[in-house]
């Protein structure tokens, strides 16, 4: 669950224009990478349309411009380190960007997964690092002693819980900030849901109007549901207040309309939402677990590339306010992105070139860690047969993991580093050593099917 490899994506639109040296200037709006061409005609345009990331090339008064999405900046800076290209920094182009975000017939859904693997993707690194201090806890009091009344263990508890507990401030500045917002103002209504005279406070009401008891820490939906809100209300008062009173104005009313209709509406559907999504998926993991878990295994590389991997968030907190942990979603990436690692180590032993086997052997050490993206772009779907044993390596590993009932404690980037993650807070090691024995026998399938195959294709 890791965020675009937004170098890998700069090397490719590289190449396919035919190298540096066909390259006159690079520059970008709101939505695209802008390229002029010293010769059109070796612009790969068929190998253009299949680079991850890249949504779809315009080609208007000889400039091609590559569709990127509003990340674009991101992409740019990776530009700008290659010294031979000439760049020419932002322009502004209002009628790319209205088209570019236009929710098309059809594209409805892929909207809808963008914005929440957006919104989730800046705030991994607090989730990772909150969820791992469980595990450390864990360590701490299971192998070395630390006392649960000390205060080494209340610090580090501390880091643990305020992450989950706060996670609406983090989302609500997150989604606020994908929606092109008032960030602060969407982190302001996080914290109001979390004060103590709002939270999961019985016999509430807003002007006779009755408020439903709701605990809000820890959710996702409620939040971003009233950040969607907020950021009509807030681009509405924008336009219609005068300028000269927009500041004082604008936050004011809008947080006086916002909070109210979140608490009495949008807050209450947010937390239906929360509560019908883990049992669903739940119910479906309850009904054949290791199916369930094997599936996800399997396509994990594919969520990757389509980058639908951070999307998967919302049912993560979902299954661990529910249930207590992760047997599903965490639990079946785990196997699938140390497969990853498994089929770019045989890609890079059969490698001849000294390029693509360096490649693929830094790609394969990152997959083992969890960091999957470099492998995906950069192997898997360029050599093919890496990408089905990565996938049969994450299946059998996925359907073990169902079969035992493994399962992941803490929100963490599923991977060896990660181990961590699967010791089971009451001090049991059987969790821990299947994920282990799951984790090794995902990267030993997929490297040997990847290796068989590389041989046949590579003759």
């Amino acid at each position: 669950m890791a965020k675009k490899n937004y170098a890998a994506i700069c090397n490719s639109i590289i190449a396919v224009c035919g190298g540096e040296n066909n390259i006159s200037r690079i520059s970008h709006c709101m939505t695209r990478l802008r390229v002029q061409l010293l010769d059109g005609s070796r612009l790969n345009r068929e190998e253009a349309g299949k680079i991850a990331g890249v949504l779809n090339l315009v080609v208007q008064n000889g400039e091609y411009q590559f569709v990127i999405g509003q990340d674009v900046p991101n992409l740019y800076a990776e530009f700008i380190k290659h010294e031979g290209l000439k760049t020419g920094g932002e322009v502004t182009d209002a009628a790319a960007l209205k088209q570019d975000t236009e929710v098309k017939k059809g594209n409805v859904m892929n909207t809808i997964m963008s914005f929440i693997g957006g919104t989730f993707s800046p705030v991994i690194p607090v989730l990772i690092a909150g969820g791992l201090t469980g595990a450390v806890l864990t360590l701490l009091t299971a192998f070395f002693g630390v006392s649960t009344e000390s205060g080494t263990y209340a610090v580090i508890y501390a880091i643990n819980q305020a992450t989950f507990y706060f996670l609406p401030v983090f989302i609500g500045f997150s989604a606020a900030n994908r929606l092109k917002s008032n960030g602060f103002l969407g982190a302001f209504l996080g914290a109001i849901l979390l004060f103590s005279t709002i939270n999961n406070v019985e016999g509430l009401n807003f002007l006779g109007i009755p408020i439903q008891q709701i605990s809000y820490n820890s959710t996702v939906f409620p939040v971003i549901l009233g950040v969607l809100f907020m950021a009509v209300v807030y681009r509405f008062l924008s336009k219609v207040v005068p300028v000269y009173l927009r500041t004082i104005f604008v936050p004011l009313i809008t947080m006086l309309i916002t909070v109210p209709v979140t608490l009495i509406v949008l807050g209450p559907i947010g937390n239906l939402m929360g509560t019908w999504l883990a049992n669903g998926v739940f119910a479906i993991y309850r009904a054949a677990p290791p199916v369930a878990v094997m599936i996800i295994g399997i396509t994990t590389p594919l969520m990757v590339f389509f980058g639908m991997n951070n999307a998967t968030y919302p049912i993560v907190f979902a299954l661990l306010a529910e249930v207590g942990s992760d047997p599903l979603i965490c639990t079946g990436m785990a196997p699938a992105n140390v497969a990853v690692g498994g089929a770019c180590l045989a890609a890079a032993l059969i490698a001849k070139d000294i390029n693509d086997r360096s490649v693929a052997t830094g790609a394969g050490i990152t997959a083992l860690c969890g960091i999957t993206e470099p492998g995906v772009y950069g192997v898997l779907f360029t050599k093919k047969y890496p990408l089905i044993g990565a996938m049969v390596g994450g299946g059998i590993g996925g359907l073990l993991a169902g079969l035992v009932g493994m399962t992941q404690y803490v929100i963490s980037t599923p991977g060896f580093i990660s181990i961590p993650a699967y010791i089971n807070p009451d001090g049991t090691s059987a969790n821990l050593i299947w994920a282990i024995v799951v984790m090794v026998l995902a990267v030993t399938v997929a490297f040997g099917v990847t290796y068989v195959l590389g041989k046949k294709m590579e003759k």
